[in-house]
């Protein structure tokens, strides 16, 4: 049982932990919790940490729980926020829900013998607590001044804005969360990420105050980038697990995109690979960078995780586009993910109308070439493509039969220069 903190430790997953949470660990199998905020209809590439420190304990014997926050949802956690979040409907929450369920099934094994995952929705034991029960029974337990001098609370009393009783009681909430884990399934280790160290430092003191016991805890790392940028940010906005927010092709690119400096620290956050396999990419990453061979294995590890085998080989297959590979076959999403950042122009559909378009004429339409003598001198070069397909006639017509779903073209000029063709 170990084996848990050993995989952890040599990851660099720890930021902190209780005092006595390695030798609870060392023996027999313990349940751990984590939770997650039903504030949208899919985790995001954040979440994967917490994700994997579930993963890594159930493998190693233990019982993982994942609370859906159903309850502490209607709230929201305060922590690392510098205004309050708008409340969310019970139907927004409900669906939210659902979508976080199946996502959590790809990771974890809910069918597993001897050790299964469980997951809870919180809301049902915190939707029927009675309030003057929970202020009698929890809510004296809670020092005031302890709870001012959280960061959390600190960082938003000197606001304008200042923080409302229904955030500030945010922290009780989680607290009770473990209690109430404890009681029904023997729950003796929460973890999270390191904003959640006072929240549930107030949980562990709670089950010692109302129960006796001692129970553990782990905070993991809060991840940024190596140019301090906050992680699965990008300027596109955020990188989701739901292939309808971000389609595999986008997902795939994210990891694939991933630093040189932050490449290795991600496999070991974001994958299963063994130290061994870690190291030789280690050394390759450092002896033949330009060949991205860590960045390739990182892609195809996170999105094979998350999206399946199928979406990875997808993904290559459209990579290989921009490298002039086959169009064909890519679904319409595929194509403007591909081409997002490409220059564009849009057409009247009726322009292609038979015996349709002069290929120079079209070239210049898109702005690929200046002038219907650069498009015929560039095509009598080789040099230009029509959907990855070399063009070798300069009068060649262009109609909608060429379109590809009926929508789209892709010129190409030379290697890499690309433009797209929007028929509307």
């Amino acid at each position: 049982m170990s084996k848990f903190f050993e995989e952890l430790r040599w990851r660099g997953l720890i930021h902190s932990h209780s005092a006595n949470a390695e030798r609870h660990l060392s023996g027999d199998p313990v349940t751990g919790y984590i939770g997650f905020d039903p504030t949208a209809a899919s985790l995001h590439v954040g979440s994967l940490l917490p994700i994997m420190g579930l993963v890594h304990l159930q493998r190693a014997g233990h019982r993982p729980i994942a609370i859906a926050g159903g309850g502490t949802g209607m709230i929201g956690d305060p922590s690392g926020k510098a205004q309050e979040r708008k409340l969310l409907l019970a139907e927004d929450i409900e669906r939210n829900l659902i979508g976080i369920k199946g996502q959590l099934s790809k990771f974890l094994d809910f069918q597993a013998a001897g050790n299964p995952a469980q997951l809870v929705n919180n809301a049902d034991w915190l939707t029927k607590l009675p309030m003057m029960q929970f202020l009698r029974d929890v809510g004296k337990h809670f020092s005031v001044n302890e709870m001012l001098a959280r960061d959390s609370v600190k960082n938003r009393i000197g606001q304008e804005q200042g923080m409302s009783f229904t955030e500030f009681s945010y922290s009780l909430l989680q607290s009770y969360d473990f209690l109430e884990l404890f009681d029904r399934y023997g729950c003796t280790l929460q973890m999270g990420g390191s904003d959640q160290w006072g929240n549930i430092v107030a949980g562990i003191d709670l089950i010692r105050r109302l129960r006796g016991a001692e129970t553990q805890a782990i905070v993991f790392h809060l991840i940024t980038t190596s140019s301090g940028v906050k992680f699965g940010k990008t300027e596109s906005g955020t990188i989701w697990l739901d292939p309808a927010l971000t389609s595999p092709y986008k997902f795939y690119q994210f990891w694939y995109n991933t630093d040189d400096r932050d490449v290795i620290r991600y496999l070991k956050f974001f994958t299963l690979l063994p130290e061994g396999r870690v190291t030789e990419l280690e050394a390759l990453a450092r002896s033949s960078p330009e060949k991205r061979e860590a960045q390739t294995v990182l892609a195809a590890e996170v999105t094979g995780m998350v999206h399946g085998p199928s979406a990875v080989a997808q993904a290559l297959k459209a990579s290989q586009v921009l490298f002039g590979g086959e169009i064909g076959g890519m679904t319409e999403r595929e194509l403007l993910d591909i081409f997002e950042d490409v220059p564009s122009v849009d057409l009247e559909k009726g322009q292609l109308a038979l015996p349709g378009m002069s290929f120079p004429d079209l070239m210049v339409a898109a702005g690929s070439a200046k002038s219907k003598g650069e498009a015929r001198r560039l095509v009598q070069g080789g040099g230009l493509y029509l959907n990855n397909v070399r063009v070798a006639d300069a009068e060649q017509k262009v109609t909608m039969s060429d379109a590809l779903h009926g929508k789209f073209m892709v010129l190409r000029k030379g290697g890499k220069s690309y433009f797209l063709v929007k028929l509307r």
